[in-house]
Parts: structure tokens; sequence; C-alpha cells
């Protein structure tokens, strides 16, 4: 089984100290640092923007997973491009033009990700999944961390893996939320290929262990 890619979310980290995690992500065996943006319209609670992402950037030396947690993503994405993102994610939920967005993301040198809430169905994705870098499923619903897992996401995870196996597609598979050793492992072996983790990490006694663990479930 081919080991999972680990990107740790900086939504839980010290943001006293952020320029240490940040340090630790980067001798770490993590994959991607995870940036969850909110706007406490589209999800409730608000994190960070630009600003933030701008000054993680000039220490990171992994590549920067940013998640748009917000309505009209598409009025931002030249302005995460310059910020730094590698790969941009915005939710199903708030694109009525969602090949649009997707182009655009790309025209602006980023990996196109698009992630769907718990209550959203793998099927609205059938038209896009070819031309998508990445599908984040939420396996909690968004805005705050530290919630307890969604089972039915298991499910989801194979279901989507179905489409992208079916439509030759080059698509990863990102899941977010509640994830620890037992529901990392489960998801890795439904088809999941990237985890995120943010409390189970920066709550962890040693995190660069943790994040070690997690990529060897």
């Amino acid at each position: 089984m081919i080991k999972p890619k680990i990107a740790p979310s900086i939504l839980a980290a010290n943001f006293n100290n952020l320029e240490k995690d940040i340090q630790m992500i980067n001798v770490s065996e993590a994959e991607f640092i995870h940036c969850d943006v909110m706007d406490g319209v589209f999800v409730p609670n608000i994190s960070f923007g630009m600003p933030i992402i701008q000054h993680v950037k000039k220490i990171a030396e992994k590549p920067l997973d940013v998640h748009l947690m917000i309505v009209n993503p598409e009025n931002f994405i030249e302005a995460f491009a310059e910020a730094g993102a590698s790969w941009l994610t915005v939710h199903y939920e708030t694109c009525p033009h969602l090949h649009r967005t997707v182009n655009h993301i790309r025209e602006n040198g980023m990996k196109a990700s698009v992630c769907l809430n718990p209550h959203t169905p793998v099927r609205v994705l059938e038209d896009i999944i070819s031309e998508l870098d990445m599908v984040l499923l939420m396996s909690v619903n968004p805005g705050f961390g530290g919630q307890d897992f969604i089972h039915h996401t298991y499910k989801k995870v194979r279901q989507l893996k179905k489409l992208i196996l079916e439509s030759k597609s080059q698509c990863l598979i990102e899941v977010d939320g509640g994830v620890n050793y037992v529901t990392g492992k489960k998801l890795v072996e439904a088809g999941a290929d990237v985890l995120v983790a943010g409390s189970f990490v920066f709550g962890s006694e040693n995190p660069e262990e943790t994040i070690r663990n997690l990529r060897n479930i």
C-alpha cells in the first residue's frame, strides 16, 4: 500500500510561535502545509488570510495547500497565488461556475482542488473530475478543529476512488477532519492519498513523530 501524504493544518499550530511549528513541518515527513482560510460567512469561524500565508511562505519548505472556506472564492484566486499557494481548494457549495473557477486557478499557476462538505455527494463532480488535481472530502463539518470524525466518509472515499479510476483521472483524494491513527488507516485503505491533521499533530507531545507515524500507518 502506498504511503499517504500528510498535510498538517496550521489552524491548530501555536500562533505565538508559528515559525517554530513551520520549521518543524519543514524537517518532518509531511508533504504539504495545510492552510485553512475561513470568512465567518460560509463557515461559522474566522481564521486568517493572505498576510499570514505570505509570512508562512517565506519560511516554508513544503508546498502550501490552501483551503478556501469562503464565499466568492473566485474573487481571490490571484491574491492567493501571489501570497504563495501551490494548491488552491474551493468548495463546490460556493462555486456556481465551478469549471471557470478551476480553470482560473490553473491559469494562475496553482494546482486545482475542489472540496465537498459531508452532506454533498461525490456524483456532483462527475463532469469535472478529469480536470481536477485533487478532491478534498470534509470528514467533519467545516469551521472548527477537534471535531468527531463522520464515518460515512469511508464510503465517500471509495465512491470517489471509483469515479477517479473510471474517468482515468490523476486526481488525488484528500481528507480533512478527525484524522488519527485509526481513522487515517481506514481512509488510506479506502483510497485516500492525502491526510490533513491539525489537532492530532499539534496537540501531540512530539508532532514530528506523529507526522511520521501517520505516514506509516
